[in-house]
């Protein structure tokens, strides 16, 4: 239980990293800190259940182009995983919004790069 609440705050963590420095991402709450910070934990939720179920099925599909791009194409999963997540946000009411491809990808970058650092950082007992 442990090891999901850590990886549910990396995720979160990492996704308002994101939310902060890529322009094309947004958190269109308007209300309090509070309710602000509660969507934030929900969409880092929908992204932990995205990249559980949806992401190693694309993986495993798109084998050829991750041995032909020797791993590069990871970057093009992310990103469409992101875009999943903001369609599913959608679908569930949250304010939580990637406007193009292009701001997925470079926000896959980040949450990526920002989650390792976030699961270093953070103990993983469980």
């Amino acid at each position: 239980m442990t090891n999901f609440v850590v990886k549910t705050l990396a995720n979160a963590a990492a996704l308002a990293v994101a939310i902060w420095l890529v322009h094309g991402i947004t958190l269109d709450d308007g209300s309090t800190m509070g309710r602000r910070t509660l969507t934030l934990i929900l969409v880092a939720l929908l992204f932990g259940l995205v990249n559980l179920i949806v992401k190693p099925v694309v993986k495993l599909l798109s084998l050829p182009l991750f041995i032909l791009t020797l791993g590069l194409f990871t970057l093009v999963v992310n990103a469409l995983m992101l875009l999943l997540t903001s369609w599913l946000a959608d679908q569930f009411d949250l304010s939580f919004h990637v406007d193009n491809f292009w701001s997925a990808l470079i926000g896959g970058l980040i949450i990526s790069v920002v989650s390792w650092a976030a699961n270093m950082v953070l103990p993983d007992n469980d």
